[in-house]
């Protein structure tokens, strides 16, 4: 596994796996981040386990309130497909924690047509006809690691072609996904420990410093995108300090217009 794909399979698993916060882990009395994490190309990373083991305090999550059934049309940029791919993922395991299987099966063969349009799709089919199955048989843990495996094979695939960009795209859509549900959750049952997760500009610099490198994908979406986390930045980068309810809110804010603007055509 490739530094990268370690860092990306880290991202998803905190982001995407918000199903782990139901297993009634016993969460800490405060939450630190960086003793929750791991460290991955010198970027702090929290470890998905231990994060949604203290969600678990702020108090039971209405998942089906999480779903999105919004398709996106069918884009032609690879950038856009990729960034959407990344949140449709992310809405797989969403819709896993909600049981929902009209959605998940929707989502399956979604992941299936959006890998396609950037050239990866023989190594998503088998990936989708067990999502797909999953869902029917109302396996939902079968289906979360399908979800996580197809994630790593978009990444694994697009990387043997030297597609790295599109790749850090999909991680990029789905974290600002993932984001806008983490923030929409803690602004509901909002604690000051349920804000420290996202106390993660390293993370957050990170994908700046790839978009960046990516000058050649001048699409209004990527640069709305760039200029978002130049506001979100300061929301989360507060050193010491508490991030506040009214910052988390305003982050649910800036990904919720971002995830909107990932799924409509500009």
């Amino acid at each position: 596994m490739t530094p990268f794909t370690r860092h990306v399979k880290l991202i998803v698993g905190v982001f995407f796996g918000l199903a782990v916060c139901a297993n009634g882990a016993q969460a800490p009395q405060h939450i630190d981040v960086k003793q929750l994490s791991t460290t991955v190309e010198d970027v702090v990373v929290p470890l998905p386990n231990e994060i949604f083991g203290a969600l678990n305090k702020l108090g039971p999550v209405n998942w089906k309130e999480h779903v999105r059934s919004d398709k996106g049309p069918n884009f032609t940029e690879r950038p856009r497909i990729a960034l959407l791919l990344g949140t449709v993922i992310a809405d797989g395991f969403i819709a896993v924690q909600a049981e929902d299987a009209p959605t998940v099966k929707e989502i399956g063969q979604r992941v299936l047509t959006l890998a396609k349009g950037i050239g990866v799709g023989n190594s998503i089919t088998p990936h989708a006809k067990a999502i797909i199955d999953g869902a029917d048989k109302r396996k939902w843990e079968n289906v979360r690691q399908e979800l996580d495996r197809t994630q790593n094979s978009v990444q694994q695939a697009m990387n043997e072609v030297h597609d790295e960009k599109l790749s850090q795209l999909v991680s990029l859509g789905g974290w600002l996904r993932g984001t806008e549900v983490l923030t929409s959750v803690v602004n509901e049952h909002f604690s000051a420990d349920g804000a420290e997760l996202l106390h993660q500009p390293d993370l957050l610099s990170y994908f700046q410093t790839r978009l960046q490198a990516m000058p050649e994908f001048n699409l209004p979406i990527i640069h709305q995108i760039q200029d978002a986390l130049v506001e979100v930045k300061p929301l989360i980068d507060v050193g010491d300090r508490r991030i506040p309810a009214a910052s988390v809110k305003k982050v649910n804010e800036i990904t919720t217009r971002l995830g909107h603007g990932i799924v409509v055509r500009d």
